[in-house]
């Protein structure tokens, strides 16, 4: 189940907030404070955080600073009692999901809970799916890795065997294993694989 972690200095806002949504279905985390909700917080838990933006010490957008820097990819919502404009950009810019106006309605904040909820959900799968993806790719020798490299290039068996100074033979078997290892029929998905996978900064 996701988690909606709330963080928000005003105990009878933090009450408001987590009595509405439990109400909801919805698995809540109330916190004070940035501090106790960073030291609390378990970004394997799939989930988004709805936020007071004037929280003390630690701010609103500095703890979505915070979490950015730590590479923790837990969607945030804002909630402001200033309604600041610079702040909503500077929260829009960093990846927030919305910026809310105190007091903010009921179905406002469950519309902007359900996006943050999905693009979490979005977000999780595409780590996943690259993680396999990279494991994919670790599974190859050095040299099928070469093969592939010439195998995604368009070349034929017999060009990639001239190219590496090995047997034609040899160059279908290693071929042949990288498209089994790699989980694909046909080149032109080894090639879509190969381009995320340099995306990812894997390749």
């Amino acid at each position: 189940m996701s988690v909606v972690w709330l963080v928000d200095d005003d105990p009878g806002v933090l009450r408001a907030l987590q009595r509405l949504l439990e109400t909801e279905g919805y698995d809540t985390r109330a916190f004070p404070d940035a501090a106790a909700f960073l030291a609390a917080h378990d970004a394997s838990l799939p989930g988004c955080a709805v936020v007071d933006l004037g929280l003390p010490g630690l701010d609103g957008l500095a703890l979505q600073h915070r979490l950015a820097d730590a590479g923790d990819p837990c969607p945030v919502i804002f909630l402001s009692g200033q309604g600041s404009i610079p702040a909503a950009v500077q929260a829009m810019r960093g990846g927030a999901v919305d910026f809310l106006t105190k007091p903010v309605e009921t179905a406002t904040l469950l519309a902007a809970i359900q996006v943050a909820l999905a693009r979490d959900a979005g977000n999780r799968a595409r780590r996943a799916a690259d993680a396999d993806l990279r494991a994919r790719l670790e599974s190859l020798t050095p040299r099928e890795r070469e093969v592939m490299a010439e195998v995604v290039t368009g070349l034929l068996n017999k060009q990639i065997a001239d190219r590496l100074g090995a047997a034609e033979k040899t160059i279908k078997v290693h071929r042949g294993r990288v498209m089994h290892k790699m989980g694909v029929r046909s080149i032109a998905e080894l090639v879509t694989i190969c381009n995320r996978l340099r995306e990812s900064g894997a390749l």
